[in-house]
């Protein structure tokens, strides 16, 4: 027969980890399936977690995986490949690389995939010399020479936020409109460049971003670039569950996609929980470790309410007979 759990996570990140230690401190039987392609993998520190800053991903993902198998919870290195109700107690969860498991409920926070622009040399950087987010590497290229690669109508933007870090901040035009006459007052008052033109590609010296190479030759020298993913959901599991991603926007350009769910992770699907990335594009590592608290408790909530039907049902029919 299946192995049966109370509940099997989906995905081994921070919100995965942190539900299943909430879960396990419950006292539930929690499994993790991780399919150990963490999205944060290229960057070297992980920021902004108190108390753990600079700490490198993995070292963070091997200390939860030790926090919740340390409170009796199984972490198991897999492949989800499809889940499927079963009955009213629970889930079927199909690995690609061994037999199911059963789950009366699911947790799934399976994150996204950044998908970077189509340019010659950028994904090579990704996560060291090529960044999106300024609140995890700003500080790690502050006065630098920075550069924005525009690829849509948040590339001003981007620019006016980076230029928090430095003084010294290029906008490549590249494919994004060129900014409206307001726009680009804004980006002169603040000292920003606008080069027109397409981006042809990056040079690097010693494995390093040495500068962003024009359509027309030129090379202008940065040290780091900025580019803007589109951010999309990793929903298989969730779509085998009827659940569908859907595009999600921020000032006025569609980033990516996200799988919609309450303020606790709980999707339209019963039974079945969301959190982190794969829901909230926006969250970070200390943020997608919260919200998998918060969905965690949200499922260790429903499952007492089944619990205590079950026992009510249970004890009527023991008085009856």
């Amino acid at each position: 027969m299946d192995e049966q759990y109370d509940v099997v996570v989906i995905g081994g990140g921070a919100a995965g980890l942190s539900g299943a230690l909430a879960l396990s401190r419950a006292r539930r039987s929690v499994l993790v399936v991780d399919a150990g392609a963490p999205r944060n993998a290229p960057a070297g520190h992980v920021h902004n977690y108190l108390t753990r800053e600079g700490t490198p991903p993995a070292e963070l993902l091997a200390a939860g995986q030790a926090e919740v198998t340390g409170y009796g919870g199984a972490v198991r290195a897999g492949t989800v490949v499809a889940a499927r109700r079963v009955d009213d107690a629970g889930f079927r969860v199909e690995l690609a690389d061994g037999p199911a498991v059963r789950a009366r409920r699911l947790l799934v926070t399976t994150g996204l995939v950044d998908e970077l622009p189509d340019l010659p040399g950028l994904a090579a950087l990704w996560g060291s010399d090529v960044l999106h987010c300024p609140y995890c590497h700003g500080w790690e290229v502050r006065d630098q020479p920075l550069g924005v690669l525009g690829t849509g109508p948040f590339a001003v933007f981007q620019s006016l936020l980076w230029r928090q870090w430095s003084a010294d901040v290029v906008l490549f035009q590249h494919t994004s409109p060129a900014p409206s006459g307001d726009e680009f007052e804004q980006l002169a008052a603040r000292g920003i460049v606008v080069v027109p033109g397409p981006v042809a590609g990056l040079e690097t010296t010693g494995g390093r971003l040495s500068g962003v190479r024009l359509a027309d030759g030129e090379v202008v020298r940065r040290s780091a670039l900025v580019v803007a993913p589109r951010f999309t959901a990793r929903s298989d599991v969730l779509v085998s569950l009827g659940l569908q991603a859907v595009p999600q926007e921020m000032h006025g350009a569609v980033i990516g996609s996200a799988v919609p769910a309450d303020p606790t992770g709980a999707t339209a699907v019963p039974g079945v929980w969301v959190a982190g990335n794969v829901t909230t594009l926006q969250a970070q590592v200390i943020s997608a470790a919260a919200a998998g608290l918060g969905a965690g408790a949200a499922i260790n909530a429903d499952l007492t309410a089944e619990d205590t039907r079950l026992a009510v049902i249970a004890a009527r029919a023991g008085r009856a007979a």
